[in-house]
């Protein structure tokens, strides 16, 4: 067994230097350099399998031996839900039944700004509410791309968007983990968490309003941007603190679509705007979907029953289906082998030293994918003139056309996992609790970099939640507030996440231009953040009014 070290050069910062080489590594070659990004995830997993042997004294065995651990849970549940959410999207387009799809949200509107709003906030909020990991940038940004969105300027929409809802995404999965690593009470976390992302749903629909037509011309949907923001954060709060907070994402998108809906049969744009390559359209004139009711419906029905089983997957609460197919998966799961607790954690990370232990769940039937392909499965006999034969086809197509972001998520999550088990995580969270009373506005960014690592919030949570509970008592901080915290910096982190960008690439068909979207958004992602690090600060003092009683 080997004991984790978490200041091997004897001085923290300089040991934290050497632990964010991978990261940079990753950054400088995706954002300086321009390289693919299967290549600099490749090249950011082997710096850090180096450094945690060469600097961290970790036996090479163990090093390997956890980045394969992570490299397989990248596979498998993560690119599972990427490669069937994908197949769905292609089988809608081959069958044709995506343009009746896109000809619905056109007959709602013609404006661009607005089909954003519908599809990459409120749709993406739906499906963030019933999926995750990547499922709700992957599906929107495809939708953005079809309706004839640049598709790296689709991608990047649909990741800036893909904020507010993130932390009680999955039905709450992501701060259910915090307060399950902390031991602190879930609905109380969400509670502090929805006064921190509860911004983010207020201002975002005006924030892509803003990316898509500029600030001189955001007067001309300032009403629906207001519509949509306020009943996105009004929903967000009231249902965390009336309701369940388990289902906030969900039921607030579907009230916001609804809302939306509506708000558009009474409202229209002054001017409606269009990209300089579209079509001009007749702004005087009432648009009309030229498909029924019906057929509506049907095009929808693939996606209509992905939320549905989504729910069913997730719902350990009302119907319990989930512990149904958990059961089914018992004698799946086994604990790896040469990795299993063969790591110790010591102080300070843990009061003592701890095992680390290697769990590797093969949940195939509880897994989200699972009920992605369900209705994808399902879904084919609403596809007109398709058939079972031209879905398997479609489904052997999607994983060729997914096979280098696969490699490229697999490569990420071994990148986090042998971070972990090395401890140069670690390291980094404690070179940021060192900050003293500046780290509540710190707080946030670890999080951030939690989710920049694994592109998952629920991950980021795993990893620092309780180094953020033990730095707020340390600072005789509410915990609730630097926990929540973590939760809500996370989120700004999804769009930069080598894995998220990933999956936009795939969606969008544009692999290999993975610099580029990351440029698009990086400026973005880091103003999110920064907007957050200051109110939690605030929270921490001036602003405690905000956090409930």
């Amino acid at each position: 067994m080997w004991t984790q070290i978490y200041d091997p050069m004897g001085s923290l910062g300089l040991s934290a230097l050497f632990a964010a080489i991978p990261l940079l590594v990753i950054l400088v070659m995706l954002g300086v350099m321009k390289v693919k990004g299967q290549i600099a995830a490749a090249c950011g997993v082997l710096s850090a399998i180096v450094i945690a042997i060469a600097i961290y004294g970790m036996p090479m065995g163990l090093a390997i031996n956890s980045t394969l651990y992570g490299a397989a849970f990248g596979v498998f549940p993560i690119c599972w839900i990427v490669i069937t959410a994908v197949w769905i999207y292609n089988m809608s387009v081959e069958s044709g039944e995506f343009e009746i799809i896109k000809a619905s949200i056109s007959s709602l509107t013609e404006d661009r700004r607005l089909q954003a709003l519908v599809i990459a906030v409120a749709f993406n909020c739906f499906l963030e509410g019933t999926a995750g990991f990547g499922t709700p940038v992957a599906i929107t940004a495809a939708m953005l791309a079809g309706l004839g969105f640049n598709p790296i300027f689709a991608a990047a929409v649909c990741l800036v968007a893909n904020t507010a809802p993130v932390a009680l995404g999955g039905v709450g999965i992501p701060t259910v983990v915090a307060a399950s690593v902390t031991g602190l009470d879930f609905t109380t976390v969400a509670k502090y968490g929805v006064t921190q992302t509860g911004l983010l749903a207020l201002i975002v629909p005006l924030w892509i309003a803003v990316m898509i037509g500029g600030w001189k011309r955001v007067g001309e949907v300032l009403p629906a941007v207001i519509v949509c923001g306020v009943v996105f954060a009004v929903t967000h709060v009231g249902i965390v603190n009336y309701v369940n907070a388990y289902i906030t994402d969900l039921l607030s998108s579907i009230i916001l679509i609804a809302v939306m809906a509506g708000f558009f049969k009474v409202w229209k744009p002054s001017k409606i705007y269009r990209f300089d390559y579209d079509a001009p359209v007749n702004e005087n004139s009432s648009q009309k979907c030229a498909y029924s009711g019906g057929e509506i419906i049907r095009a929808w029905g693939p996606y209509i029953i992905l939320a549905v089983l989504v729910f069913l997957w997730a719902d350990a609460k009302l119907i319990g289906f989930k512990n149904v197919l958990v059961g089914m998966d018992k004698g799946f799961s086994f604990l790896w082998p040469g990795l299993h607790n063969e790591v110790i954690k010591t102080i300070p990370v843990v009061a003592a030293d701890t095992p680390y232990g290697a769990k590797y769940a093969l949940n195939i039937v509880s897994a989200t994918g699972t009920a992605i392909l369900c209705s994808g499965i399902l879904g084919l006999f609403l596809m007109p003139n398709y058939g079972f034969g031209k879905g398997i086809a479609c489904f052997f197509r999607t994983l060729n056309q997914l096979k280098w972001p696969i490699f490229t998520i697999a490569c990420i999550l071994g990148l986090a996992y042998i971070m972990n088990y090395s401890s140069m995580s670690y390291t980094l969270g404690l070179a940021f609790t060192a900050t003293g009373s500046l780290f509540p506005f710190f707080s946030p960014l670890l999080g951030y970099l939690g989710v920049f690592l694994t592109g998952s919030d629920t991950s980021s949570c795993a990893l620092f939640a309780a180094m953020q509970k033990t730095a707020a008592e340390q600072l005789s901080i509410d915990p609730n507030l630097l926990v929540a915290g973590n939760a809500s910096g996370g989120v700004c982190a999804k769009m930069i996440s080598p894995q998220s960008i990933s999956v936009a690439c795939a969606a969008t068909n544009q692999i290999g231009q993975e610099s580029a979207i990351l440029r698009a958004v990086v400026g973005h992602s880091i103003l999110m953040v920064l907007i957050l690090a200051v109110l939690i600060y605030l929270q921490s003092n001036v602003l405690g009014f905000m956090l409930p009683g």
